[in-house]
C-alpha cells in the first residue's frame, strides 16, 4: 500500500513538474537596461561612458548560428548621429538573442574608453571615427585583430561576399587588413546654389575660374570668398591642399602611398610645393576669412549657412550635421575639387571611418558577425537615409526618397570618367598632427609654403627613427 501511493506521489510531482515547465517556455521576456552615466561636464567621476545593456531570452525564432555572450561594441557620436546605430544593433540582438549586447557611445566615447584599450581590455567591435581616434595608430600599436583571412571568405547576411561589394578597399598595412572602411566619402568645396544663381555667379571647374569667381565675389562685398575650419585644418587639407597635391602630380596617385610610407623627401617635392603655392595664393588674395584662424567646425558652417562666406572646404555629413540651422531656399553645391587646371579631371579625396574587431576581444566571432549583418546593399541605404551620407557599400541610392539630393549629387561624380578618386591614406598620428598644425599657420599667413615642407619632412624623419 505504502509503495503504491509513494508511486502516485511520484506520478503527481512530475505531472506539475511538466507543466511548470510548459508553462516557462511559452513565455518571451525581453529586458533593456540602461546603465548609469554621467553626463554633466563638471563632475570628474571616472564612469563617463554612456553604455546601454540589451539583454534578450533565447527565441525559437532566432536565426543563424549561436552567438552568446556578452557583445561590446564602441562607437563615437557625431555628424552622423546615432540613429543608425540604434537601428542596426536593435536588428541585430533580435537576431541572435542569446547575446548579452553592450553598446559605449557618445560623443566623447574616443577619449573615455582609451584607458581600457591601453589596460587591454577594449570592446569587441569598433567603430573608429570622431576625435581621438586613429585606425592607423591603433594598428601600429597592435590592437586591432588581423581580418586579411576572414576578408577573403566572408559573407554578407545576404550571402554576397563582402570584398566584392566594397568601393574602397581597406588600407593594407605591411599587407594585412585591420580595420575595414565603413564610410565611404570624399572631401570637397561646398556653396550655396541659389545664392550663386541670385548674384550670378558661375561654378567654378577649375582654379582659374575659382580665383575669378572668388574675385567677383570679395568685389561684392557682401561676403569672403572663403572659409575653413581654423582648429580642424584637415578640412582644407582634405578639401584644397590633398587635390592640389594629386593634380599637381599629373594625378599619379603614387605619392600618397610614398607620404603613407613617410618616403624621405616626398613631402619637399615639386608637386607639393606647387600645391601650396596654390593656397599662398588665397591667402596674398585676402580670399581667406579671417576668422577661419579661431573656429571650429560648427563655427565656420554656421557663417558659411548664414553667406558670410561663399565656398567652404567640407565633408559630406555637412548637410546633416547642420539641418537645423539651414535657412529656407538654401541649396547645398558640391565641387569634388577646384585645384585643377582648365580641361583637367576632378579629384576626390577620400575619407572613411573604419570598424574594426579589437585584438584582445572577448567575443571576436560576435563581432565579426555584426560586421556581415550591416555591411550589406540594405544597411548601405539605411545609413545615407539616416546620415545624409555615403556607405562604402555599393547600392542603388537613386529609388530611396529619403537619400538627400547632395548625396545623390555627389556620388554621380564618383561614377564619372572625369573624376579621380585617390587611394585613402591616413598618417600615423604625430605626423599627421604636424602636418595639421602646419597647414593652419600656412593658411593663416603664419608661415610659407618652405617652411610647411620643413616641418613635414623633420615630423616624417623624427618618425622613421622609432621605427
Amino acid at each position: 500500500m505504502q509503495k503504491k501511493w509513494g508511486k502516485s506521489i511520484t506520478l503527481l510531482l512530475i505531472t506539475a513538474l511538466l507543466l511548470m515547465l510548459a508553462a516557462g517556455c511559452g513565455a518571451k521576456k525581453e529586458e533593456t537596461k540602461t546603465e548609469p552615466t554621467t553626463t554633466t561636464e563638471t563632475k570628474t567621476e571616472t564612469k563617463t561612458e554612456p553604455t546601454t545593456e540589451t539583454k534578450t531570452e533565447p527565441t525559437t525564432e532566432a536565426a543563424g548560428p549561436e552567438l552568446e555572450g556578452d557583445f561590446e561594441l564602441q562607437y563615437f557620436v557625431g555628424g552622423y548621429g546615432d540613429a543608425f546605430w540604434k537601428e542596426a544593433i536593435a536588428e541585430f540582438a533580435k537576431k541572435y538573442p542569446k547575446l548579452k549586447i553592450k553598446e559605449s557611445a557618445g560623443p566623447k566615447i574616443n577619449d573615455q574608453m582609451k584607458p581600457r584599450w591601453i589596460q587591454g581590455s577594449p570592446p569587441d567591435f569598433v567603430y573608429i571615427d570622431g576625435a581621438g581616434s586613429n585606425a592607423t595608430q591603433m594598428v601600429k600599436d597592435d590592437q586591432l585583430l588581423d581580418l586579411t583571412d576572414w576578408l577573403e571568405t566572408a559573407k554578407n547576411e545576404d550571402g554576397k561576399l563582402i570584398k566584392d561589394l566594397l568601393i574602397m578597399q581597406p588600407v593594407k598595412y605591411d599587407g594585412k587588413v585591420a580595420p575595414i572602411p565603413f564610410v565611404f566619402g570624399t572631401w570637397g568645396i561646398f556653396y550655396d546654389k541659389a545664392e550663386f544663381k541670385k548674384n550670378g555667379w558661375n561654378e567654378p571647374k577649375n582654379w582659374d575660374e575659382f580665383l575669378a569667381v572668388s574675385k567677383q565675389i570679395q568685389e561684392s562685398k557682401k561676403m569672403y570668398p572663403f572659409i575653413h575650419t581654423g582648429k580642424y585644418p584637415y578640412y582644407i587639407n582634405g578639401g584644397l591642399v590633398d587635390t592640389a597635391i594629386l593634380v599637381n602630380n599629373n594625378y599619379d596617385t603614387s605619392i600618397f602611398d610614398k607620404m603613407q610610407a613617410l618616403e624621405a623627401g616626398v613631402f619637399k617635392s615639386d608637386a607639393v610645393k606647387k600645391a601650396l603655392d596654390q593656397v599662398k595664393q588665397l591667402v596674398d588674395a585676402k580670399y581667406i576669412d579671417p576668422a577661419s584662424a579661431a573656429i571650429n567646425h560648427t563655427d565656420s558652417q554656421s557663417l558659411f549657412l548664414q553667406h558670410k562666406d561663399a565656398f567652404i572646404p567640407n565633408g559630406l555629413w555637412v548637410e546633416n550635421e547642420m539641418k537645423k540651422d539651414v535657412p529656407a531656399g538654401f541649396e547645398f553645391g558640391f565641387i569634388p575639387s577646384v585645384t585643377q587646371p582648365a580641361g583637367g579631371k576632378f579629384v576626390a579625396i577620400p575619407y572613411t571611418s573604419t570598424i574594426g574587431v579589437a585584438k584582445k576581444a572577448k567575443n571576436p566571432e560576435a563581432a565579426k558577425a555584426f560586421m556581415q549583418f550591416i555591411l550589406t546593399e540594405k544597411y548601405a541605404v539605411r545609413w545615407a537615409e539616416l546620415t545624409g551620407a555615403l556607405d562604402n557599400i555599393k547600392a542603388d541610392l537613386s529609388q530611396s526618397k529619403d537619400v538627400s539630393s547632395l548625396s545623390k549629387q555627389a556620388s554621380s561624380f564618383y561614377n564619372s570618367p572625369d573624376t579621380i578618386v585617390a587611394p585613402y591614406i591616413e598618417l600615423n598620428a604625430d605626423v599627421d598632427k604636424v602636418k595639421q598644425d602646419s597647414t593652419q599657420a600656412l593658411a593663416n599667413g603664419k608661415i610659407t609654403p618652405e617652411e610647411w615642407m620643413d616641418r613635414m619632412e623633420a615630423a616624417a624623419e623624427k618618425s622613421r627613427g622609432k621605427k
